[in-house]
C-alpha cells in the first residue's frame, strides 16, 4: 500500500511540474430569438465530445423534461421522445447538471430523439469543459457513438429559459459554430498531441483509430500545401528529489528529464515508461527527418503501420519492429538514429526539451495536459476524435471560399438535405434542389444543371434560364405529345412560359386547344369549309375550289 501511495505521489508531482496549468474553456456562440425577454446572444462551452458542427451553424426549439430532468436515465423508461416531426425544427434538449457523468446525458438525449443537448449549470461559476469519465469508467460502448453537440450554459440562462418554457412560451435556440476556430488565411496549421502507448484502454484504441483513418485525408491536405501539420508527444520530468528512485528509473530516460507514466500502471510487468519514451522520441525525430526531406506527411504512414505491427500486446514494441517500419517506408534510419542520441546520458535531448516547452500554452491556447488533444489554428479542438468530425474542424479553418475540394467532399457532408429537403425547393419531378449540404451547413442555391442555370431565390422559386433551359424538364412548362404531335409552352430564347399557336392557358400548367372553326378564327369566306386539329385546324373549299390561307378565300384552280 506504501509502494502505491508513494508512485501517486510521484507522479503527482510529475503532472504539477510545470506549475499551474493554464486551461482555456473553448467556447461558441449561443443566440436566442424568441422570446423577446430572453433574445440575445451568450456564451456557452463546447462539450469534450459528440460532434460540433464547426464551421456551421443549428438552428432548434429547447425543450425541458417534465421528468428525468437530469437525463441519468434512458427517456423510454419515462415514455419520453424528442424526435421532431417531418418539417419541424429539431429539438434541443435543456437538461440539469448533476448526478451522472456529461456524456451519459448527451447519450440518453441522442437516444430520446434530441438534436443537441444542453446542460444548465447548477451553480455559480465560470464555464467549464464537460469531458469523458476518467479512464476507469471511459469504457462505456457509448462514448464513441455520440454523435449529437452539446454545450454547458450558465446557471442563470439556465434558470431563465426553464421559467420561460413553464409559461407555455417557445424559445428557439440557433447555435453557431462559425467563429468558433479562427480562420486567418489560405492555410490551416494544426497540431495533434499524441503517443505511442497502445495499452491505455478505450482512448489508445480510439486514438489507433483515428490514426488509420484520417491517414488519407491528412496527407491530401499535406501535399497539396493546404495545411500545416505538426506532430507532438507530452513527456514530464522527475522530480529531483526522486531521480534515484526505482520508479524514475523504469519510467525516465536522460536521468528523469523526460518521464512517461508504465503503459500498464503496473511496475511489475510488461513494459516500462521510458520505453514509451524512447518511441516517442522515434516518432518525433521520424517527423523531423521526413519533414526535412520535404515528404512531412510520411509521419502518418509510420505511426499507423507501427501500431499494427508492433502492438505491445504481441511483445513488438521494440526498436528492431520500428526499424522495420521504418526501412520499408524509406526513410533515413542513420539520421533517425542519431537524433534519438543517447537516451541514458545526463544531457538535454533537444527535441524533447522543444516538445516540453510547447506543452505550455501560448495566446488563445491552453496548456496541454490530456491526451490526445488536437489543436487547430491556435485552438483546441472540442469534441469526438472521429475523422468526418476532425476534418470538418480543419475545413472550418480555412478563409471562407478558399476550402479545398476534399472539404467539399461527400466525407464530411452531414446530409441535411434528406430531412425536408433542408426547406428549400425542389422540382419532385426531375429530383432537381437547391439544397446543397455542405461542411458549414446548408445553402438554398438555384442549381446549375446540365449547363443550365437556374435562377430565383433557392427558398420557394427556381426557374431554369438561358438558351437551353427547355431541356431540362422542359423549362418547367406544359408540354404534350397527342395524335402524332407535340407542343410545348417552352421557347429556348424567351423567359417564361407561353402557350404556342393554336393553345391557349397559362403556359406552366395548361395550354388547351384553341377551336378556330368554333370561334370564327379561320376559314371564315363562303365556300370555306373548316375542321378543327388539335392544336391546328384545316380549311378546305367546296366546288372544287382552291384555298389561299394568306387571304382566307377560295378560289377557282383555272385563272
Amino acid at each position: 500500500m506504501g509502494e502505491k501511495l508513494g508512485l501517486l505521489a510521484l507522479f503527482w508531482f510529475m503532472l504539477c511540474g510545470f506549475g499551474v496549468a493554464r486551461f482555456v474553456v473553448e467556447k461558441n456562440s449561443l443566440r436566442v430569438s424568441s422570446p423577446n425577454s430572453l433574445k440575445g446572444v451568450y456564451e456557452c462551452a463546447i462539450g469534450n465530445f459528440g460532434v460540433p458542427q464547426y464551421g456551421g451553424t443549428m438552428v432548434g426549439i429547447v425543450t425541458y423534461p417534465k421528468a428525468n430532468q437530469k437525463a441519468c436515465k434512458s427517456f423510454d423508461d419515462v415514455d419520453i421522445s424528442f424526435k421532431s416531426k417531418p418539417g419541424a425544427l429539431p429539438t434541443f434538449l435543456l437538461v440539469d447538471r448533476g448526478d451522472c457523468f456529461f456524456t451519459l446525458k448527451a447519450w440518453n438525449a441522442q437516444k430520446g430523439g434530441a438534436a443537441a443537448i444542453l446542460v444548465a449549470d447548477d451553480r455559480i461559476e465560470p464555464l467549464i469543459t464537460m469531458d469523458t469519465p476518467e479512464e476507469e469508467n471511459a469504457d462505456a460502448d457509448y462514448l464513441q457513438n455520440i454523435t449529437i453537440p452539446s454545450a454547458l450554459i450558465s446557471k442563470s440562462l439556465g434558470d431563465s429559459i426553464k421559467k420561460v418554457i413553464s409559461k407555455g412560451e417557445m424559445v428557439n435556440i440557433n447555435l453557431d459554430w462559425s467563429e468558433a476556430l479562427p480562420h486567418p488565411d489560405e492555410r490551416v496549421e494544426y497540431e495533434f498531441w499524441t503517443n505511442s502507448n497502445d495499452e491505455c484502454g478505450p482512448k489508445c484504441d480510439s486514438q489507433i483509430e483515428f490514426l488509420k483513418s484520417f491517414k488519407g485525408a491528412a496527407q491530401i491536405l499535406e501535399k497539396n500545401g493546404y495545411t500545416q501539420f505538426t506532430p507532438h508527444y507530452i513527456t514530464w520530468y522527475c522530480p529531483e528529489a526522486f531521480i534515484l528512485s526505482k520508479q524514475c528509473k523504469s519510467q525516465c530516460i536522460n536521468h528523469g528529464r523526460y518521464c512517461a507514466p508504465d503503459p500498464e500502471q503496473d511496475f511489475s510487468r510488461g513494459y516500462d515508461g521510458k520505453d514509451v519514451v524512447v518511441q516517442n522520441l522515434r516518432e518525433v525525430c521520424f517527423f523531423k527527418v521526413a519533414n526535412e526531406s520535404g515528404k512531412p506527411w510520411l509521419w502518418w504512414d509510420y505511426v499507423a503501420d507501427f501500431a499494427i505491427r508492433c502492438p505491445m500486446k504481441e511483445k513488438k514494441y521494440t526498436e528492431d519492429c520500428s526499424n522495420q517500419v521504418i526501412q520499408s517506408l524509406g526513410a533515413d534510419i542513420k539520421e533517425i538514429k542519431k537524433c534519438v542520441g543517447d537516451t541514458t546520458a545526463d544531457v538535454d535531448n533537444p527535441l524533447l526539451k522543444a516538445e516540453q516547452d510547447a506543452q505550455i500554452g501560448k495566446g488563445s491556447r491552453g496548456d496541454v495536459t490530456i491526451l490526445p488533444t488536437l489543436v487547430i489554428n491556435n485552438r483546441q479542438y472540442r469534441g469526438k476524435l472521429d475523422k468526418v468530425a476532425v476534418l470538418k474542424a480543419i475545413c472550418a479553418g480555412f478563409e471562407e471560399t478558399t476550402e479545398p475540394a476534399i472539404c467539399l467532399s461527400e466525407d464530411i457532408e452531414t446530409n441535411e438535405c434528406l430531412s425536408n429537403n433542408g426547406g428549400c425547393w425542389q422540382d419532385k419531378a426531375t429530383n432537381i434542389t437547391a439544397c446543397k449540404d455542405t461542411f458549414r451547413g446548408r445553402v438554398c442555391e438555384c442549381p446549375v444543371v446540365q449547363g443550365v442555370k437556374f435562377v430565383g431565390d433557392g427558398y420557394t422559386h427556381c426557374e431554369a434560364s438561358g438558351a437551353l433551359h427547355c431541356e431540362i424538364n422542359n423549362g418547367g412548362c406544359w408540354k404534350k405529345t397527342q395524335e402524332g404531335r407535340t407542343y410545348s409552352a417552352c421557347v429556348d430564347d424567351s423567359k417564361g412560359c407561353k402557350c404556342p399557336p393554336g393553345f391557349k392557358g397559362d403556359g406552366v400548367n395548361t395550354c388547351e386547344d384553341v377551336d378556330e372553326c368554333k370561334e370564327k378564327l379561320a376559314c371564315q369566306c363562303p365556300s370555306c369549309k373548316c375542321k378543327n386539329t388539335w392544336g391546328s385546324h384545316e380549311c378546305s373549299c367546296s366546288g372544287g375550289l382552291l384555298y389561299m390561307q394568306e387571304n382566307d378565300i377560295c378560289i377557282s384552280k383555272y385563272l
